[in-house]
């Protein structure tokens, strides 16, 4: 082989992967971007221990009672909460702020606490937060029944909600 046709074949293979890099950058991106601020169920797990054991899966409950009040610093709403996990110079944490609060005002017994992720590292790592806004919407009870990552839609979390009070009972408020 001459030092032509070897410096061809070695330039073709950098195309190659090159074009392998594109492609598979391509497909990546696209599903974050199809991921991002989708709502999805959590499963609840079956016999969870206590916050001390450290063997909870990311964005589930560690206790069968759910998240209390105190522990997110906030009163929980009647029929569901909308719990936000935000940094300071999160810009897409202020759209989902005005969504949540949009939401929360008009469905009765529900509210919307917002945390700040980089004072509450317990609650950071115990729900699995890897950005912000992450929104995870607990039922009545304090369980988490649903989270996004990124941006909710307003029409995803009315629908999250429905699903939330008809989880917990369908509660009107009057408890």
């Amino acid at each position: 082989m001459t030092r032509a046709a070897r410096g061809l074949s070695l330039a073709m293979v950098g195309i190659v992967v090159l074009l392998a890099t594109l492609a598979a950058g391509l497909v990546i991106g696209l599903l974050m971007r199809w991921r991002d601020g989708r709502l999805r169920a959590v499963r609840p797990r079956a016999g969870a221990g206590t916050a001390g054991s450290g063997g909870t899966a990311p964005g589930t409950s560690e206790r069968a009672g759910g998240v209390t009040g105190e522990e997110i610093g906030a009163e929980l709403g009647e029929r569901a909460t909308l719990v936000q996990f935000s940094t300071a110079f999160c810009q897409p944490c202020r759209a989902t702020r005005r969504i949540l609060d949009e939401v929360a005002a008009m469905v009765p017994g529900v509210r919307h606490v917002e945390i700040d992720a980089e004072n509450r590292l317990d609650l950071v790592r115990r729900y699995g937060v890897m950005r912000t806004p992450t929104v995870l919407i607990l039922d009545g009870s304090g369980n988490v029944v649903k989270r996004a990552s990124g941006q909710p839609r307003k029409v995803d979390v009315i629908a999250a909600l429905g699903a939330a009070v008809a989880a917990d009972g369908g509660s009107d408020g009057r408890r």
